[in-house]
């Protein structure tokens, strides 16, 4: 299982969430707020998972349920890439070393809430999309 953790406050973020909803069409990511009770249990399996709120973060667990995260532009492009086609196209991006990749990933989180603002509720999820949001 694959979980995105997001800042269920933010505009942007929850709009994101909604995309990818859209786009996975073979349902392998779950979703959850950074602000939630699966991102703090996640906090204490994984001492590198941020208390922060800008940084976007991928669990990913294996078939032997082992588990690895990934953070911020790495979170994202590796989100991309279990998408499939096109958008894996754009994991390519992963060459890049991750401080200028997170350069660009920084600019844009300390921006987000002035240019998208916050959201206090959420577009109402079909039931099978509905089943892969998390607490």
């Amino acid at each position: 299982m694959n979980i995105v953790f997001f800042d269920g406050v933010c505009g942007f973020c929850s709009a994101s969430v909604q995309w990818l909803l859209d786009r996975d069409r073979r349902g392998v990511l779950r979703y959850a707020p950074l602000q939630g009770q699966t991102a703090a249990e996640a906090r204490r399996r994984h001492p590198g998972f941020p208390e922060d709120l800008d940084t976007a973060v991928l669990l990913c667990r294996d078939a032997d349920g082992g588990e690895r995260i990934w953070l911020r532009s790495s979170a994202v492009l590796r989100t991309l890439a279990l998408l499939g086609w096109p958008w894996r196209a754009l994991a390519a991006l992963l060459i890049l070393p991750p401080p200028l990749r997170d350069l660009g990933y920084r600019l844009f989180a300390d921006r987000r809430y002035r240019v998208f603002g916050t959201v206090e509720a959420c577009r109402i999820p079909d039931p099978e999309q509905a089943a892969r949001l998390l607490p």
